[in-house]
This record gives C-alpha cells, sequence and structure tokens, in this order.
C-alpha cells in the first residue's frame, strides 16, 4: 500500500475512535429535565400516564393522551425523615424492607461483586452487587392517588419468617403486604386489601412499581439497561437507546421520558447486562410501564478517585397497570407476585420460567436465529465447567469443537481458492476478450469454472456458515454472568477487557489480548489466497482489514476476543497443514505414462543399405 492509502487508512481508525465523542461535542444532546422525588400514576381507567415533574421547565411535554381519556398526574413524594427496616435474608440474597413505601428498597446478593478486581476479596460486603440500588422507589410500593397511597408510611412487623408492611388509610382501606424468600433468589409476596367499612369502596387504578433498571456499575454507561416485559405469546423490550431517541442511533435527538403500552403483562423484569429484576404477578396487568429517571450522581471523592465514572446515570422505572375496582363492605381483596432478584443465568429462569409456565428465560434475550446459538454455547460453556474446567479453558475447548466441525469445509475452501488463483490468468483473458458483452462474459466464466469444476463461492461458503456462530458468541458472552469474575491467564474478568494497565500520559488501557487477536488476523490474512478477480486497491483493503477489527474490539470483553484468536490460530494451523498436505501430495504423485520415442536416426549406406564401417 502507498503512502496516501496509508495515511487515509490511519484517518479513518482514528475517526473512528472518536467518532462518538466528535458527535457530542459538535450535536450536544438535550438536557434532560431533573427529576424530583415524585413518581408517574394514572386515575380513571385507561388514562394514559404522565409524567408528574415541573413541567415549567423548558423541554417538557405530556406524553399523548388516547381520544376521551383523561389524565391527571397526582405528585406523590416518599415520606422524609427516617424510615422503619427489617431484612430478609438467605445464604445468596439479602433483603432490605423499608417503611417508606412498604416495599424492597434494594436486594444485596452476597456471592456477585460490583467491580471484580486481581487478588483481591471481590466478595466484601462493601463491594456486592445490589439491585434497586439508589431507585427512586422500592420495589412494589403501590401508586393511585389518595385512596391508595395515603402518606407512602407503612408500619413493619415480623411474623415469623415474613416481614408485614401495614397501613390503614382514613377512607377505611387496610393494606397488608407480605414478604417471604422463598429460595435462592426467589421472594414471594402478597397484597391484602381489606374493606374496613359497611360500604363499598371504589378503589382507583393500581399501579405496582416492580423496580429500577440500574447500571451495572459506576462506569456502566447503560448500553445493557433497560425493561422486558411478556404478553404471553413473546415478550418486549425497551432500553436505552429507545429512550435517547438518536437520529440515525447517532445523532442526539429529543430524549423519550415514557414508554407505556397497553396489553397483557405477565411479568415485567428490569435488568442491566447481568443481573435482573423480575415480577410475575398471580393475574396479568393491563398496562406495562416505563419511566427514565436520572439516578443519584457521583461523589466529587468518586470523580477524583476514578474519572471514569458516569456524571450522570441513567435508571429506568418500571411499573404494571391494573384497572380499577370496587372492594365491597367488609370484603377482601389478594394479589400475589413472585420475584426474581439475581443474576440472568439461564438455567435459573429457565427452571422458574418453567415451574409458571411463563417462559421467563427470555429475559436473556436468546430469541431469534442467533440466539439458539448463544443458547447452545452457553450450555455448552457451563456444562465444560461443571466438568471442572476454567471458563476460560472451557471456551478454548469450545472453540477447538467448532473448529473441528467446520474443519472438512474449510480445507476444501482453501483448496478451490487456491484452484481458483491458478486459473486467474484464464479468466483475465476471458474477461478481456467479452468485455464489450459482459453478458456472455459472465456466462463464458461461469461454463469455465464448471468445466474446472471450481466455485466463486467456495471461499465465502465457511465465513458464511461460521457468521452465526461468532453471533452467537457474542450474543452469549455479553450475557453470561458465569463469566463475572472469571480468570484466564491475566485476565481477571472474561466479562471485561483484560486491561493490564494504563498508558502513562495517554490515559488508555493496554489490553494484550485484542493485540493478540490483530497480529493472528493479521498473519491469517497473508496466509489466505487472494480471491480471485479482486480488485488491486480492494486486495490491500482486505489486507489490512483486520486492524479495523482490532480498533472495534479493543474495549470488547476478554472472552469474545480469546474466542476470536484462537479462531485465528486453528485457522493459521490449518491453512498450513492443508498447503503442506497439498505440496507432499504433489511431490508424491506418480508420473504419467511415457510416450515411446523413435529410433535415433542412423547414417545409411547406398541404396539405403547401412553404412558398413
Amino acid at each position: 500500500m502507498d503512502r496516501k492509502g496509508i495515511i487515509i487508512l490511519v484517518i479513518s481508525f482514528v475517526l473512528l475512535i472518536l467518532w462518538f465523542p466528535l458527535v457530542n461535542k459538535l450535536f450536544p444532546p438535550i438536557p434532560a429535565p431533573v427529576n424530583t422525588n415524585t413518581v408517574t400514576q394514572v386515575q380513571g381507567t385507561n388514562a394514559a400516564p404522565v409524567l408528574s415533574e415541573d413541567t415549567s421547565q423548558p423541554g417538557t411535554s405530556p406524553t399523548p393522551t388516547p381520544s376521551g381519556t383523561t389524565t391527571p398526574a397526582v405528585a406523590a413524594a416518599l415520606p422524609e425523615g427516617p424510615a422503619q427496616t427489617e431484612v430478609l435474608e438467605n445464604d445468596m440474597v439479602s433483603l432490605l424492607i423499608t417503611s417508606r413505601g412498604g416495599g424492597i428498597e434494594h436486594a444485596d446478593l452476597k456471592d456477585h461483586a460490583l467491580i471484580t478486581r486481581c487478588g483481591e476479596d471481590n466478595l466484601d460486603p462493601t463491594n456486592r452487587m445490589i439491585l434497586n440500588l439508589d431507585a427512586p422507589l422500592p420495589i412494589l410500593t403501590l401508586l393511585g392517588g389518595p385512596e391508595l397511597q395515603g402518606d407512602m408510611s407503612y408500619a413493619l412487623r415480623r411474623e415469623g419468617d415474613m416481614v408485614l408492611a401495614e397501613k390503614q388509610l382514613p377512607t377505611g382501606l387496610r393494606i397488608t403486604k407480605a414478604f417471604r424468600l422463598a429460595s435462592n433468589y426467589v421472594i414471594e409476596a402478597s397484597v391484602r386489601f381489606e374493606n374496613t367499612t359497611n360500604t363499598t369502596l371504589a378503589l382507583p387504578p393500581r399501579q405496582w412499581v416492580t423496580g429500577t433498571a440500574t447500571p451495572l456499575d459506576p462506569r456502566d454507561k447503560g448500553m445493557y439497561v433497560g425493561v422486558y416485559w411478556y404478553n404471553g405469546e413473546k415478550e418486549q423490550h425497551v432500553d436505552s437507546g429507545w429512550f435517547a431517541n438518536r437520529f440515525l442511533g447517532c445523532f442526539p435527538g429529543t430524549p423519550r421520558e415514557l414508554y407505556q403500552m397497553p396489553g397483557v403483562v405477565e411479568w415485567t423484569a428490569v435488568h442491566n447486562q447481568f443481573f435482573t429484576l423480575a415480577t410475575i404477578p398471580d393475574s396479568p396487568a393491563d398496562q406495562v410501564l416505563a419511566v427514565a429517571t436520572n439516578l443519584p450522581p457521583p461523589s466529587a471523592a468518586q470523580i477524583q478517585a476514578d474519572s471514569k465514572v458516569i456524571r450522570q446515570p441513567k435508571g429506568f422505572v418500571a411499573s404494571m397497570l391494573y384497572p380499577a375496582t370496587n372492594l365491597v363492605a367488609g370484603g377482601t381483596m389478594e394479589q400475589s407476585f413472585v420475584l426474581y432478584a439475581g443474576p440472568k443465568e439461564y438455567n435459573t429462569l429457565a427452571r422458574l420460567g418453567a415451574r409458571m409456565n411463563n417462559n421467563l428465560d427470555y429475559i436473556m434475550g436468546f430469541r431469534g436465529f442467533f440466539g439458539f446459538f448463544a443458547k447452545v454455547l452457553l450450555l455448552s460453556m457451563n456444562g465444560l465447567a461443571n466438568l471442572g474446567l476454567p471458563y476460560g479453558l472451557a471456551i478454548i475447548v469450545i472453540t477447538i469443537i467448532i473448529k473441528t466441525l467446520f474443519w472438512p469445509l474449510t480445507a476444501a475452501s482453501t483448496r478451490s481458492m487456491k484452484r481458483m488463483s491458478a486459473l486467474q490468468p484464464q479468466m483475465k483473458a476471458l474477461q478481456e476478450k467479452y468485455k464489450d458483452d459482459p453478458v456472455k462474459m459472465n456466462r463464458k466464466l461461469m461454463e469455465f469454472m464448471k468445466e474446472h469444476k471450481v466455485s466463486p463461492l467456495g471461499g465465502c461458503l465457511p465465513m458464511l456458515l461460521q457468521i452465526p456462530v461468532f453471533f452467537g458468541f457474542y450474543k452469549m458472552i455479553l450475557s453470561a454472568t458465569e463469566l463475572r469474575g472469571a480468570q484466564f491467564l491475566w485476565a481477571c474478568d472474561l466479562s471485561q477487557p483484560d486491561t493490564l494497565f494504563m498508558i502513562p500520559g495517554l490515559n488508555f488501557p493496554f489490553n494484550p489480548l485484542p493485540l493478540i487477536m490483530g497480529a493472528t488476523m493479521l498473519w491469517q490474512a497473508r496466509l489466505t489466497p487472494i480471491s480471485p478477480g479482486m480488485d488491486p486497491a480492494q486486495q490491500k483493503i482486505m489486507k489490512y482489514m483486520p486492524l479495523m477489527f482490532l480498533v472495534i474490539l479493543y474495549n470488547f470483553s476478554a472472552g469474545l476476543t480469546l474466542y476470536w484468536t484462537m479462531q485465528n490460530i486453528l485457522t493459521i494451523i490449518q491453512t498450513k497443514l492443508t498447503r503442506a498436505k497439498d505440496g507432499a501430495a504433489a511431490t508424491a504423485a506418480p508420473a504419467g505414462p511415457t510416450q515411446p520415442q523413435p529410433a535415433p536416426n542412423r547414417p545409411r549406406g547406398p541404396k539405403g543399405g547401412r553404412k558398413r564401417k
């Protein structure tokens, strides 16, 4: 490649790295309005929820209202002052029940670290993963106006293995919530409504807060934070991209603040990359609601200690909405919930979903074509880990198995491309001969390739067949919580980049695995036969294409770069073995049959006789 091409390539890579910072600098996003300590609520049948923020601020607008409905918003703040709390815990999770809202303030996962570090006690109590942390509302907060909320304060008491949150409203309605840890990460909750008067009580629509999707850690930009809900047939998903509402996915637009969808709601789940909070009611809700909210920003000390913490983290509060109902004098009404607060472990979610017949494992995102491969790869990796292999070695073994399955096809592809390269002069001659008639030229080329038993797809087919496996691997590693904290060689966490240190003066991470991956890709590109018919400029671009992948994958998880690096090494080995085998076969091939040679001419004597000595 000449100097101009190298300069263009370098500039392209630099722009690729700086693209998002430049876009944010040139087109700064519209700042979202600052949330108050209020919540979204509805009143009236089928009323559309409205953000109960200070609408006097510029840039806010209410959600469009369906025709013929009303949308009164009721601001409801949690009570100030100290709260009464109770703790429910087992070996895996600790729940903090609060009197403010009478719900679960957060769930502390005892066997999962917030941040994984080499050579440290990652399960220290100060470094645990806490779900719903700093959320504006506790899980199973009940909203719906003064008739259901009152002052949002409950009285807590213990009763056996349960914690009860009780409230008596001035209208005569008594609400009792009961929380109990069932097993592992499963929580059972029930709510009892009792009419203590001698008249019928009209209960407004009930809005159950099912949790807040929060980032994984202080550095998490929230790309994998979102809300799932299931309507009995398929899952729906809304994430940070939908709320950001960027034009073409890059250019800032007007952020969305509210997601509302009517329909059957069998469960909802808030999640980040590796953990989820799922709420399964005993009876389906009528609507699902998700509201964007600003979480508490990091302190000055946190920013000073780590410059990469997100200055304004975002969360999404999910709710399920039920219609208004009447409660007769002296009558009672009960509703129960099953909650899951823990890691996104496929086997655990699948078992719970099978028991309740609700496909809870859809939270993993393993639906669709690539999701099938992701599920198979995850089950295979966990199966090897159960046999005692570390997860890093399990990834290597899976890569070897995949490469072995594709070995015959890849070897045939290599031979086909080699034959195509050998036939290139004849094909060039045909192209030159029929250059004025493209249709005839293509027909002659196809006849020529058919005659010599080669195919233009021979080099592409193995790659096309391996694309689903790669994307399945990528999808699996993105959500495999099993890789968090899994060590391999110098990598302390296979779910994160394998950063050894920050380069002094540049504040840039040094990640060895992507560098090794890029080197093996360059080596592989040099060994791969050039595709016939490719323009010389395209050949140079393909030769240096690995550098672009290096830039894209530099900060990806070590598990993914380990897979790709191992795949490259195996491909290099196969290419060399195939070449050596073909060379040996050509050398050992028997010589063809010899043609009879004519007798040498001898001088003859007179009259054609032999000349005598």
